[in-house]
């Protein structure tokens, strides 16, 4: 039997950490995966072909496939755009957040799951309530004995020293940097370096489809599902319209909505049209205790696309595959949840990123696979 080759283009979330980071967390998924099947799979040292993109090799030799992944870099542009002084950060939510409730789009938000929209809002409230709601017995004890104003200087500085921790841990400075980044002005291809970068990927992807592989798969997580829509409206007008049989677009925890949440983000609107009229192949994974993540919705339809991709929407049921005492519940989680497309479970799952990635199969296999489970 022939050798399935398999291309993974990689496109990953708002996130400075980068290459390094996700390359250690698919060899500890993939290690996982070979803990629980007993399949012979090795991960290849990794390789810098490009400033912008990054290579390694997944042999499944028990299977004979091998998988060519590259990831796609963008973690220079996320650094850049990553605000360190806290007092800058404040003044860009501000903003952000001002513009946005100016010219938010309230019927888009009522016709959407409503866990991302509450985390879209929480990391401002959260980084104003707090601070005033553990500042205030300090400053209400330092009124007995000083002027207001001073009482005030107190309360407001035992506030932000104890609610500053107690933020990070939840990682609201992170999220309010990714919404100023996809709420903004100068979100997605505003930026001429995100437009260059974006046409680079394209390049990269298009060379993988004249190749010669079984498969070509492009996956996104997170905020690279927001960069797949105008990736992909370049890959259709490069090719009269249509996608190859052997190509499919994975997004993981997808946040597509966010990008139009204001009426004025009309240039976005239009590339997510234009994708209802691209005939390509679309899995969409959420997760409904995904927080970041707008599980089951078809974006194409939002904005009055025709829908004309073969779109799957599934949920991982990630209930299935953990043990209750390992499975990510609850609000302490929501982090872990918005990873957990790329880890492995308890139990293996057609859906886990080493079984799609490793399969002899494609990923309608995968997907027919998954559906099959009760």
């Amino acid at each position: 039997m022939a050798t399935f080759k398999r291309k993974v283009l990689y496109v990953g979330g708002f996130d400075p950490r980068g290459v390094r980071f996700y390359y250690a967390l698919y060899k500890e998924a993939v290690g996982r995966f070979v803990a629980r099947t007993g399949k012979t799979v090795e991960v290849s040292n990794r390789r810098r072909v490009s400033p912008i993109r990054h290579d390694w090799t997944v042999a499944n030799a028990t299977d004979d496939v091998a998988t060519d992944y590259s990831f796609l870099r963008w973690e220079d542009l996320v650094q850049r755009a990553w605000i360190r002084n806290p007092f800058a950060l404040a003044l860009a939510a501000v903003r952000t957040y001002a513009g946005l409730v100016r010219h938010i789009d309230v019927p888009l938000g009522k016709s959407v799951p409503k866990g991302p929209i509450i985390t879209m809002f929480y990391p401002p409230l959260a980084s104003v309530l707090l601070p005033l709601l553990l500042g205030l017995l300090p400053f209400l004890l330092a009124l007995i004995w000083l002027p207001w104003w001073a009482a005030l200087v107190i309360g407001a500085g035992v506030g932000i020293a104890i609610a500053t921790p107690i933020l990070k841990r939840a990682h609201t400075p992170w999220l309010l940097r990714f919404f100023i980044f996809n709420l903004g002005p100068k979100s997605n291809e505003a930026d001429p370096a995100m437009a260059e970068r974006l046409d680079r990927f394209a390049d990269e992807i298009g060379a993988a489809l004249d190749a010669d592989y079984d498969e070509v798969l492009v996956v996104t997580h997170s905020n690279g599902s927001i960069l797949a829509v105008p990736l992909m409206t370049r890959l259709l007008a490069a090719r009269g319209g249509a996608m190859p049989a052997h190509f499919a677009l994975v997004t993981f925890g997808q946040c597509i909505p966010l990008a139009i949440a204001r009426k004025t983000a009309t240039g976005f609107r239009d590339q997510l049209r234009a994708l209802g009229d691209g005939d390509f192949r679309w899995v969409d994974i959420g997760s409904p205790p995904d927080g970041a993540a707008f599980h089951n919705v078809d974006t194409v339809s939002l904005v009055g696309g025709k829908g004309r991709p073969r779109l799957d929407m599934l949920s991982p049921r990630f209930h299935l595959f953990y043990d209750p005492e390992t499975y990510h519940s609850g609000w302490s989680n929501k982090y872990d949840v918005h990873f957990d497309y790329l880890r492995v479970a308890d139990r293996i799952s057609p859906l886990d990123y080493p079984s799609i990635t490793t399969a002899p199969y494609g990923i309608d296999a995968s997907v027919a696979a998954f559906r099959a489970i009760p």
